[in-house]
């Protein structure tokens, strides 16, 4: 997996876009030149192009694209998705994945904190530095937890829990989260699942009046 500083430097300039919390936020970033950013507190359909204005960005002059493929909102990471494959259609250009959670335990720097996000039902997205993301139950999580600002949640916090700037501009930031591998290539962006979906093969059936 290559770290963002190896991506720039092959690949500049890099359109990044992580629609994963309550903010939007977008960044044009090269490797020899500042990183831009804008940001929207908007659904990510709107919010996304709203950046790109801020940016005064032609997508015909990126050279590559990241986006955060989770967790956090679905709808958010897949106009992500799709935004990037739309462009893609157009001019095919090397397409990036990455964890938000592993930019938050790689700029925190604390091997025994434990990131989390609601997955609804009772579940939490769970990860530690240098670790996978898992889905576990409410019930198994566990020590210091710590769970990024704009992240919605529909169950109670765990005990204990402490929240935690999200942004990713800050985060890249740093130099070991620049060179951390953190990015994975891929070419269908989607958002970020745990298993393979199973579905139950429908019987059908003639209706009768009881």
């Amino acid at each position: 997996m290559p770290s963002l500083s190896q991506i720039l430097r092959a690949h500049s300039p890099l359109l990044l876009i992580d629609a994963s919390s309550e903010t939007v936020q977008v960044g044009l970033l090269s490797a020899d030149g500042e990183p831009h950013w804008a940001s929207r507190c908007a659904e990510a359909g709107v919010g996304i192009f709203e950046c790109l204005d801020d940016l005064d960005l032609e997508i015909a002059e990126v050279a590559s694209f990241a986006y955060c493929e989770g967790p956090g909102s679905i709808l958010g990471i897949r106009s992500s998705a799709m935004a990037l494959r739309a462009w893609n259609a157009i001019t095919p250009r090397p397409m990036y994945a990455y964890i938000g959670l592993a930019l938050v335990a790689e700029s925190l720097g604390r091997p025994l904190a434990t990131l989390i996000a609601d997955a609804r039902r009772g579940q939490w997205h769970r990860l530690r530095r240098g670790s996978p993301l898992e889905r576990v139950a409410a019930a198994e999580l566990s020590g210091e937890l710590v769970m990024p600002e704009g992240f919605r949640h529909w169950d109670p916090l765990p005990f204990g829990t402490t929240r935690t700037p999200y942004s990713v501009a800050s985060m890249l930031a740093l130099p070991e989260v620049a060179s951390a591998a953190l990015f994975r290539e891929t070419a269908a962006p989607d958002a970020f699942l745990h298993g393979e979906p199973s579905y139950v093969r429908w019987a059908p059936k003639i209706h009768r009046a009881p």
